[in-house]
């Protein structure tokens, strides 16, 4: 019997991203088609079968689908076929699986995107380090000392 992975997500007018949580995983493979289906499946590390499809909200296009493959998780940039704020990730209006989940760290509003140009393009993130270990405090947001900032 196969298991699914926590997946997070977050989007873009362009993009939908999905973080898969699985350390250690193999024999991955995902899959994108144009009708807006997105297929994961894996091996995990005490050889359990994981595998999940999604019928996204939208159409993709599956050319522009990338994938990484870190230590810890598996990351999806997903293109969409035609730009613009989805509703929900999900074609279905049913409550998403449990194991669906919002990604904070990479949600952006609607109105933020365009404030938002010093996020690092898909190109420019690094996902693992020289040795191929990540760092425990990817993805953490730095928050400045507030009370520093108040002077008391």
């Amino acid at each position: 019997m196969s298991r699914q992975p926590e997946v997070l997500w977050a989007q873009r007018s362009d993009k939908i991203y999905l973080t898969v949580s699985l350390p250690d995983a193999k024999d991955i493979s995902v899959k994108c088609e144009a009708e807006g289906f997105f297929s994961f499946s894996a091996v995990g590390a005490n050889g359990e079968t994981f595998n999940f499809t999604l019928q996204l909200y939208g159409n993709i296009a599956p050319q522009g689908c990338k994938t990484k493959i870190g230590l810890r998780n598996i990351l999806c940039s997903i293109q969409k076929e035609q730009k613009g704020w989805w509703k929900r990730l999900l074609k279905s209006e049913e409550k998403p699986a449990p194991y669906i989940k919002v990604d904070w760290n990479k949600w952006c509003d609607e109105d933020d995107e365009e404030s938002e140009s010093n996020l690092a393009s898909d190109d420019d993130i690094v996902y693992t380090g020289e040795n191929g270990e990540t760092s425990d405090d990817d993805g953490m947001l730095y928050l400045p000392d507030l009370e520093k900032a108040r002077g008391n």
